[in-house]
């Protein structure tokens, strides 16, 4: 696996835990336990593990509720869950795969199958998704690709567009709202990019950010459209009553962005561009407040 992968198992039956612990811990891995959602919560926004192993019924908060919650934090968004658990109804099953677990295994469970399923993960994980589960756009494989090709060329320019605070946002609203957000995001760079026509390129990072390039020309026009016809739709992303009543308090959402031009370089390869990139995001304009 290259490095020591971190499992977290949450779950509170003491032999469960000790069985999972000792074998895979002899597979080599870090091996972290939590009896309750909410120390699990906290363990794994400390960590952020590699796979997490969640069992259903806990006694504080149930496993789909952890679940939730980890999907509305940063650092633990985008972690592989599979649920262990006694709940063997297909109700149960659907419930756990539609909210967006890799796996759901009913106890008893064989070790060897678990072990396997937590590698392909990790494999699959490690190699990154090819397109973006959420917004559907090339994700950061085919980004690292495309920029790699660019930087054999001259006169491009290379946006990073994205919003800031959806933390808070999802916080506040929850993972639902907060990736309808971000889905809202692709969508309207997805349009700007098709009125350019043909040269263009738009992939999503994650956390909410997207790359768009294109000839240097082209693409400081259709980067500076996109950047106002967002800044025209965030307030849509926040119920009008809300909205109407009290702008001050909302959890604010801003739009971040940089700009970069091939005539800027060398650069030492893709992830210094985006690296590039990252080191000049900055507001560039207010929330609906």
């Amino acid at each position: 696996m290259g490095r020591t992968a971190t499992l977290l198992i949450i779950e509170d039956e003491p032999e469960t835990v000790a069985v999972l612990k000792a074998y895979f811990q002899a597979q080599g891995y870090r091996v972290l336990a939590a009896a309750s959602g909410e120390e699990a919560l906290a363990m794994a926004r400390e960590h952020t593990p590699d796979v997490i192993l969640l069992d259903i019924r806990l006694p504080d908060i149930d496993g789909f509720e952890v679940f939730r919650r980890l999907r509305t934090h940063r650092r633990t968004e985008g972690i592989p869950v599979i649920f262990l658990t006694e709940r063997r109804g297909r109700q149960d099953r659907l419930a756990g795969l539609e909210l967006g677990a890799y796996d759901y295994i009913p106890k008893p469970f064989s070790l060897q199958e678990l072990r396997a399923r937590v590698q392909n993960i990790l494999r699959r994980s490690q190699a990154g998704p090819a397109f973006d589960f959420l917004t559907g756009l090339p994700g950061l494989p085919l980004i690292l690709e495309h920029l790699e090709e660019q930087l054999g060329r001259t006169g491009w320019v290379a946006w990073l567009i994205g919003l800031e605070g959806l933390e808070a946002f999802g916080e506040h609203y929850g993972f639902v709202a907060r990736d309808d957000a971000i889905r809202a995001v692709g969508l309207l760079l997805a349009g700007v990019n098709h009125e350019g026509g043909e040269g263009l390129f738009l992939g999503h990072l994650g956390e909410g950010l997207f790359l768009m390039t294109g000839e240097a020309r082209q693409a400081v026009a259709l980067g500076e459209k996109a950047l106002s016809r967002l800044q025209n739709a965030l307030p849509y992303f926040y119920p009008l009553q809300e909205l109407e009543e009290d702008p001050a308090g909302l959890p604010a959402l801003r739009i971040v962005a940089a700009r970069l031009m091939a005539a800027e370089g060398p650069f030492a390869g893709p992830e210094a561009v985006l690296e590039a990139l990252r080191r000049r995001l900055a507001p560039v304009g207010a929330g609906p407040r």
